[in-house]
Order: C-alpha cells, then structure tokens, then sequence
C-alpha cells in the first residue's frame, strides 16, 4: 500500500473509532450529567438512547444514499454532522440541548460508519482487502472496548463536558485530511433508483424496534408501549420483506442472508455485542451507583477487559492466516461463555475473582471482533459488500441496545425497588421517633433526598448492607432531631 493509501484508511478508521466510541463512552457519566443539568435520570437516559436508535435505523438508508452521491462528499458531510453534533452536546445547558445534539451526532455517524468501511475497503486491491477489512474491524472493538474507560477518566479529569469535545480536534484532521487524500472529482456512483417505498419501511422497521427494546428496559417488557411497537416491528418487517423481494432495486439486499458466513457473522455479532457491551456498561454503573467508586475509579476496574481486547484483537488478526476463522469465533465465545459463568458465581467486593471474569471476557471478545468482520465480507464485491457492512454495523447497534435494556435497565429497576424499600423502611423507623410531626417530615424530607437524589457522602471502601443503611438512617433521624432542638439543624430546602 503507497503512503497515500494508508492516510486515506486512517481517516476512515478516526471517523469509524468515534462513532463507536460515542456508542459507549457516556454512558459512565450519566449521574454526573444528571447533577450537572439538574434532571431526572430517566430524562437524561435518552440523550443516550437517542445516539443507538437513530444510528441503528439510519444506518442502511444513509450508506445507500453514500452510494448513490458519492462515498466521498457524503462521508465529509457526515464527519462535519457529528462534529457539529459533538460541539452542540459538550454545550449544553440543559437536557434538550444535549438530546438535540446527540441526536445531530447519530445522523453523522449513521453517515460516517457505512461510508467508512466502502471507502476504505475500495481503496487497496482485491488480495489485500481482507487486511483492510481486519483493520476496521479491529477499530470498532477496540472502540467499543475503551469507550468506558476514556469516558471515566475524562469526566473525572476534565468534566463531562469533555467526552464530546474530545472528538473536535480528531474531526478537524479527519475533514482536514479527507480534503486532501481523498477524490471527490468523477468520483465512481451507484447510479440506481432509490427505493424510497423500502427506506420507510426500513427506517419504520429499525426505529420501532429499538425504541420497543429501550422502552422495555425503562418500563417492563410487557406493557402496552412496548406491545404496540413491536406489533409495528413485526407489520413493518413482514412490509419490508415483501416490499425487497418485488423491489428491482431494494435497500437491502436479501441474498446476503443465503451466504452462510454472513449469516453467521451476524449472529455472532449480536451476541459478542450483547454480553461485552453489557459488562462494559453495567459494572462502571455498578461500582459508582452501588459500590460508591468515583467515575475513575470505576473505569480503571473494568479496564483489564479492555487491555485484553487490545492485545488479542491483533494476535485474532494474525491467527486467522493459519487458523479457521471459525474455530476462533468458537474459542472466543467458549471464553465468553466461562466469563459469565464466573460472573454469576463471584463476589463482586472481591476484585480478583472480578478481574479474572474481566480478562477472559475481554480475551474472548478480542478473539473474535477481527475474524467476525472478515467473515461477513465473505466474496461480496460492489454493491453487495458496501450492504453487508451496512448490515453489520446496523446489528452491531441492536446487540449494543439489547445489552442497554436487558442489563443496564435491569440493574436500574433493581436499584429503584431497593430505593423504595429502604425508605419505606425509613418512614416506619421515623414515626417511632419521639420528635414534632413537623421535625418528623423534616426528616422524612432529607432522607428521602439523600436516598433517592444521591445527595449523600461516597463510602470509602465498600458498599453498606441494608442492614447498615437502616441502622445508619435512624441514627441520622436521631441525630437530625437533636440537632434540630438544640437550633443547630439547617431546614431542608424544598
């Protein structure tokens, strides 16, 4: 590959690395974001969703729009949307604003992400593409991997604001170097009719279905919400279907699905997305929300995970010369699967066992990022590869949403009931309490702050019992009264 060449895969692998990252990366800052634009956390989750359901439902519609204008001017343009959108989001003041530039973001990666994979893949020559393919591959895991991490260490270092405005200056070369690498004169188009009937039902069929999966996550699976839109799903899908058969030329095309390896890539791509994401998502949740870690802490706990992919996501690479893909996609989920075993049987306070558990899901994930990209190319050429990584990258997204809804929401629940227990619990032990009726509700009123707005100290060390919290909430109420008669209590602001 001549010097040029290898500059242009570059600014393809920047574009593609911060579209996966921002997947992922604030998803450890959320409780800080929630403290610092002062709102609920249910409101401040969909700046989150927001990013996931538009990139997955426009994924597909968007590549193909790339292929019918040029790959090239396309790709800038998406780059220049999420710098756009980073800017707007690293400003904002209030939880609109930030939903109004994730969103922005979403539409330039649902641009970046399939434009990058075609223009890299079209830039070297047919015996040297699975490497270029293998390189990308490798930069959405190692993206999707480090993303906690770097989110942890920038919100503790340089505020939340600073997880998007780390993206402007990589924006700026990537634009910068696009304009001078890459051709955007007689640049080779997919002239074909767009399916314009299909891009609904496509973007109909997506969108419903990841809002239901969200929707699940932050209600319960069964509700009328969530019934209604996967009843909307599954009409859009059969629509979608029926519409691609009869199309002559359809958004997607369904003969990809015959080849096997893509099929199976596919699988397996959902799968490895659902149960890496999850750990990478949930214990950063779970060590600040519950063990009372602060967002650096959090990120450095889960970063063996992480070092793992780093290191086996190459060596996966160069295996694949002289070892089935196959049986590396096998061994990796082999090492998946012992992780959540160990997982399900640990003590979370006790870190090596976690560590361990962190080492063989990052070694398995690493293990099969590199061989599962490879396969879904398959012997695709033109149109057909640039729909198979459009494709991919779309399931990509619903393994990422599926780990949010299933485990992340999960944990969420469980904190709420465990919330709504302990100060249920409160109120009893504070009517036995000797004090006024208007000390009582004063008290009420700072616990049920300290319990359900986190305005409490961090523990040291490890997480309290509800034992602890229950004997540790008495003594405060006592407390609280004493102080309160002897004038030395502050009354709880409102």
């Amino acid at each position: 590959m001549t010097r040029q060449v290898k500059l242009s895969i570059l600014v393809t692998a920047i574009g593609l690395f911060l579209c996966i990252l921002d997947t992922t990366v604030m998803n450890i800052a959320l409780p800080t974001i929630q403290s610092g634009l002062h709102t609920s956390l249910s409101s401040i989750q969909w700046a989150l969703n927001i990013y996931t359901i538009t990139f997955a439902a426009l994924t597909i519609p968007l590549g193909r729009l790339a292929d019918n204008y040029g790959r090239n001017k396309v790709y800038v343009i998406g780059l220049g949307l999420f710098f756009i959108g980073s800017l707007a989001s690293g400003s904002a003041t209030n939880i609109l604003m930030l939903i109004v530039g994730r969103c922005v973001q979403s539409l330039g990666a649902a641009i970046v992400f399939p434009a990058s994979m075609t223009i890299g893949i079209s830039l070297v020559h047919s015996n040297q593409r699975q490497k270029v393919i293998l390189i990308l591959g490798l930069t959405q895991g190692l993206a999707a991997a480090f993303g906690p991490v770097i989110g942890g260490i920038l919100t503790q270092y340089a505020g939340w604001r600073s997880i998007f405005f780390i993206n402007t200056p990589l924006l700026v070369i990537a634009i910068g170097l696009s304009f001078v690498l890459l051709p955007f004169k007689n640049e080779k188009r997919v002239k074909s009719p767009l399916d314009v009937p299909g891009l609904i039902l496509i973007i109909l069929t997506l969108f419903s279905l990841t809002l239901a999966l969200v929707q699940a996550g932050t209600l319960e699976w069964i509700n009328a919400e969530t019934d209604a839109l996967l009843c909307v799903f599954s009409l859009s899908l059969a629509l979608f279907i029926r519409r691609e058969m009869l199309a002559n030329d359809p958004i997607i095309d369904l003969s990809l699905f015959k080849d096997r390896q893509f099929s199976g890539s596919v699988i397996v791509t959902v799968l490895a997305g659902i149960f890496f994401v999850a750990l990478m998502v949930l214990m950063p949740s779970y060590f600040t929300k519950i063990q009372g870690a602060s967002e650096l802490q959090a990120a450095l706990l889960v970063t063996p995970a992480s070092f793992m992919v780093f290191m086996l996501s190459p060596i996966g690479g160069l295996l694949l010369k002289t070892v089935s893909p196959r049986l590396l996609i096998g061994f990796g989920l082999g090492l998946t699967s012992l992780a959540y075993i160990g997982l399900s049987l640990i003590t979370p306070t006790i870190y090596w066992q976690f560590m361990l558990c962190c080492l063989l899901l990052g070694s398995g994930y690493g293990l099969i990022i590199g061989p599962v990209t490879v396969l879904s190319a398959s012997d695709f050429t033109g149109q057909q590869l640039s729909s198979s990584q459009s494709v991919l990258g779309v399931f990509r997204q619903i393994g990422t949403v599926l780990a949010v809804a299933i485990f992340v929401s999960s944990l969420s629940g469980n904190l709420q009931t465990a919330k709504q227990a302990l100060y249920q619990d409160a109120q009893t032990n504070v009517k036995k309490l000797r004090v006024t009726p208007h000390e009582q509700e004063a008290i009420l009123t700072t616990t049920h702050r300290a319990i359900f707005q986190g305005q409490y100290s961090r523990p040291a060390t490890t997480a309290l019992s509800t034992a602890k919290c229950k004997q540790l909430a008495i003594k405060t109420a006592k407390r609280y009264a004493v102080n309160h008669r002897l004038g030395l209590a502050k009354k709880p602001s409102s």
